[in-house]
């Protein structure tokens, strides 16, 4: 078996190494290995480029759950809640007496629907509790980006973003459906995100900016993949579901990037 990185960032700044291993299979019903031809030669497969995002993309979009009683997908098969987020890497003001790295001397910040986290210094879940959520979080965190634009395509002039401790709030037992759209504006990325505290459904994916009218006809609420960690595609979207039965602060976390 091998391995290798799949990255959409630059050579260089990862590491490129192939792994190898040896799989042995055990089952007291089958063969012993002796009875096996041990000089059959070994295929070695051609691994693609380390950024071969299309094949990516159509293996794991091939991927299928057992769907079956014992192992049930259990996809919300109608939506209370649907939230489109795009994500990417944008700029800040360079705070004063800084030197920054980002065009123009900007700041580099990721940010989702134009929101670059603040992080509090107050445990989200304990200004709730405690009602002193003033001067913690805002609940306005928008349920879509609030100036769109070409996200796959030519970046707007402006490539700063807001900055702000923002949540949305969901009722108990709430099936939402979420869509992820990756943004260029300073170059389209592959993000592997985690959702908290509880799994969710992929049903669907592709390259170019989400169609809201044709792209959920091809939504797969069948024999869909439970995952509790997804990835966007480098220049894509991703769409999941899920109930919202686990009370908590839900972090969508992007395991190379403080997004939320």
């Amino acid at each position: 078996m091998l391995a290798r990185p799949y990255s959409t960032i630059r050579p260089g700044t990862f590491d490129n190494s192939t792994v190898t291993g040896i799989l042995e299979y055990r089952n007291p019903g089958s063969p012993s290995s002796s009875s096996f031809d041990k000089a059959l030669p070994i295929f070695k497969p051609m691994l693609p480029y380390y950024n071969d995002t299309n094949l990516i993309t159509n293996f794991t979009t091939k991927l299928r759950s057992l769907a079956t009683k014992q192992y049930p997908a259990a996809v919300p098969q109608s939506v209370d809640r649907r939230f489109f987020f795009t994500i990417g890497l944008d700029t800040l003001l360079c705070p004063k007496n800084m030197t920054c790295q980002g065009p123009n001397g900007t700041q580099f910040a990721a940010a989702v629907n134009n929101v670059s986290l603040v992080l509090p210094s107050t445990a989200l879940l304990q200004s709730h509790f405690t009602g002193l959520t003033s001067g913690v979080y805002a609940a306005n965190f928008s349920v879509m980006p609030l100036s769109p634009f070409n996200y796959t395509g030519t970046p707007p002039n402006n490539t700063n973003v807001a900055t702000g401790t923002k949540l949305l709030a969901v009722s108990f037992n709430t099936s939402v459906e979420l869509v992820m759209q990756d943004t260029s504006i300073l170059g389209i990325e592959s993000h592997p995100l985690h959702l908290h505290r509880f799994n969710f459904f992929v049903v669907g994916k592709g390259i170019g900016n989400y169609d809201a009218v044709n792209d959920p006809a091809k939504f797969n609420l069948v024999d869909h993949i439970e995952r509790n960690t997804f990835g966007v595609p480098a220049g894509g979207w991703v769409a999941i579901r899920f109930l919202a039965d686990n009370p908590s602060i839900r972090e969508t976390q992007c395991t190379h990037k403080n997004l939320n």
